[in-house]
């Protein structure tokens, strides 16, 4: 199986846990934009020495940068035959520069993956994560952000022709079903 997708989704859609599943079923990498800092900021390479000085000051990676440590995993060995992208792009901006570095770098992607969940299913799930951050009121922020920034990604994928929703208000196995269609 091979196959190149973007999962968007509001927190707590589900994305993470679906992206894993697939990634192993599938034998491609999940990879996830917190992951690829983290492992740069552990690795201290030179990409991770920068995005460390933007997360100690409690700022936001800027995309350039995200972007650079984004093209060089997609040019690993492991990713050349697939690759799930999970939370990454976040808006309009982000979505361009990915247009532009998978141009660059000679790949395309199958389809991006829509997770549609009631928000207050959301808040649900997220509040039994049960994480000391995770007020109401912080995840309803967090929730109208994504709604701000990532839906018009929605359309942008839908013009593309390359949209593809799932309802991930269900169980796990079912949501992993509708999208094991997806590679078939």
């Amino acid at each position: 199986m091979s196959g190149r997708f973007i999962f968007l989704g509001a927190p707590g859609a589900g994305k993470g846990t679906q992206a894993k599943t697939l990634a192993t079923l599938w034998s491609i990498p999940h990879i996830s934009t917190g992951d690829i800092l983290r492992e740069a900021v552990t690795n201290q390479t030179e990409l991770g020495l920068k995005a460390k000085a933007y997360m100690d000051r409690g700022e936001l990676v800027p995309d350039q940068l995200v972007i650079a440590m984004i093209r060089e995993r997609l040019l690993q060995p492991d990713a050349q035959s697939g690759w799930i992208l999970d939370g990454f792009p976040r808006n309009l901006a982000q979505a361009k520069f990915l247009d532009e570095l998978l141009q660059e770098i000679d790949q395309g992607y199958d389809y991006a993956v829509n997770f549609e969940v009631p928000e207050e299913v959301l808040v649900t799930r997220l509040l039994s994560r049960g994480r000391a951050d995770d007020t109401e009121d912080v995840i309803r922020r967090r929730l109208q952000v994504y709604r701000e920034q990532t839906v018009p990604l929605i359309d942008l994928y839908h013009n593309y022709q390359k949209l593809v929703t799932v309802n991930g208000d269900q169980q796990v196995s079912e949501v992993t079903s509708a999208l094991q269609i997806l590679a078939s």
